[in-house]
């Protein structure tokens, strides 16, 4: 198989991230979360807490304005709008083009799959659960309450179907978006992988 690009979105507790560390490691590929953020941050020169501050989520302001789909465009520095949550976007979209271009790699989030949607050698992926499992899945890894825990799953699955709308156009959970859909609580962790595994040999062989 030639280089190869795996975007996952998932939905928060359904496992995305896991599967795609295991794939990653599997296909003996290189492995992008937050690491994209560091290298945007590298690339502009804006500080990474500014990335962190806004990776996923939209500010209370962005969602007045309406959507601002993304074009491939880049605000340069002497604009006042150089360290706006658009232009930390576009630069966190440069990276993963970069990253597209060079190598096979597994990329989580961040609209990935549209950022990459004229790519041929692109795979996108969408990883969803029913409620029980995500929940148990996010009480493993956090000492909050269910009470409390349901509601950080469903503001966090908001902030980012948010993100998603605002700078695709498209509904985030809208599973024409992408090439393959899982359900990790009915497959399972290595079984997700081994699904994404097998779709590659179909598409790619």
């Amino acid at each position: 198989m030639e280089k190869v690009v795996i975007t996952i979105a998932r939905q928060y507790g359904s496992g995305g991230k896991t599967i795609g560390k295991m794939l990653a490691k599997d296909m003996g590929i290189p492995f992008y979360d937050r690491e994209v953020l560091e290298m945007a941050s590298e690339d502009s020169g804006i500080h990474v807490r500014l990335f962190g501050a806004a990776d996923e989520r939209l500010r209370p302001s962005a969602k007045l304005m309406g959507a601002k789909v993304y074009r491939g465009e880049l605000i340069e520095p002497e604009d006042r709008d150089f360290i706006s949550n658009d232009n930390l976007f576009n630069y966190t979209a440069k990276t993963i083009k970069k990253l597209a271009e060079e190598q096979s790699c597994v990329i989580i989030g961040r609209c990935a799959d549209f950022i990459l949607k004229d790519f041929p050698n692109v795979a996108s992926v969408f990883v969803h659960a029913p409620e029980e499992f995500c929940l148990e899945q996010a009480m493993e890894r956090n000492s909050m309450t269910i009470k409390e825990m349901k509601k950080f799953i469903e503001r966090t699955d908001k902030y980012r179907g948010d993100f998603y709308k605002h700078y695709t156009g498209h509904e985030w959970q809208d599973l024409r978006n992408y090439d393959l859909c899982l359900n990790s609580g009915k497959l399972g962790f290595e079984k997700c992988v081994e699904e994404i595994k097998a779709y590659l040999r179909v598409r790619f062989s």
